[in-house]
């Protein structure tokens, strides 16, 4: 399975506290509408640090009977404990999901040895495709490029990974390194086109949440071959990939969620509404593209 292309990064919606499944299956609903290749819940922008297991569950089998086969389900399972990464996995498995997206460990900073391990053991729990994500600036390590290979070589349903360290110069060394089956993924938004530029084939976007066709269209503009159409785009919404993270994600694409009537604003301590001045900002953002 290829996973080319532009997927997002669903917010969990809240009300009164509780997972809001209607506004999840409408958000749903306007992903399919704007041509996303897939969605991603409960992820790092569907909060799921704050879910508990079942609530995990129950917003996995809500995008899949929402998305109805229209669309690729990238689970988000990720733990810093490999069992609880396995038991997530398996589960997103048997609800029906895709793929399943899994952080590498935090907070217990292990060794390269150590994630490889965790890793394989979770490759070796399912059949489906695992995309693995990178994000030093929050678990405090890095899936080390040798780590990756060793990964894409033992374990045939490990062929992807979702880049979000900030550097153009590793998905260079991971292009060259893994070859040309083994995808990658930008997890930034004001990132992808650089990221696009020296071999990654897709995005998986905050951005996309509020602006699935634009988003989808940009990638797929670079993937078809028109660079300059879709670095115009890049350029529109460039101000915008910036904003939505002024404040912790999800913070500020719930607001702007919360400004078009789609859902309610509300995140889960310990995180907290936005400041004046930053609502602010994203709302004068936000009207710029209208």
């Amino acid at each position: 399975m290829s996973f080319a292309g532009t997927h997002t990064a669903l917010v969990t919606p809240f009300r009164g506290g509780k997972f809001d499944a209607d506004a999840f299956r409408a958000l749903i609903e306007d992903q399919v509408a704007g041509g996303i290749t897939g969605i991603v819940p409960v992820g790092t922008t569907g909060e799921s640090p704050t879910l508990d297991h079942e609530e995990h569950s129950e917003v996995i089998r809500t995008a899949v009977e929402a998305a109805a086969g229209r669309c690729v389900v990238m689970a988000g399972t990720g733990s810093n404990a490999t069992s609880e990464a396995i038991s997530l996995t398996v589960e997103a498995a048997r609800l029906g999901a895709d793929a399943a997206l899994l952080v590498a460990p935090y907070y217990n900073k292990p060794s390269q040895e150590g994630i490889y391990r965790h890793f394989r053991a979770v490759a070796e729990s399912v059949k489906i495709p695992l995309i693995l994500y990178s994000i030093p600036g929050r678990c405090g390590v890095e899936i080390g490029v040798e780590t990756v290979l060793r990964l894409a070589k033992d374990c045939p349903n490990i062929r992807t990974i979702k880049e979000s360290g900030g550097s153009v110069e590793r998905v260079s060394q991971l292009r060259a390194a893994a070859g040309p089956d083994f995808e990658i993924l930008s997890g930034d938004d004001s990132l992808t086109i650089p990221f696009l530029s020296v071999g990654a084939v897709g995005v998986i976007s905050v951005a996309s949440n509020l602006f699935p066709a634009e988003v989808s269209e940009m990638v797929r503009l670079w993937l078809d071959g028109d660079t300059a159409g879709a670095q115009t785009l890049h350029r529109r919404f460039y101000a915008l990939f910036k904003d939505l993270f002024i404040e912790p994600n999800p913070v500020p694409v719930k607001y702007g969620l919360s400004l078009r009537g789609k859902m309610s604003a509300q995140v889960r301590l310990p995180l907290c509404e936005m400041s004046a001045s930053n609502a602010a900002r994203v709302r004068q953002t936000l009207e710029a593209l209208q």
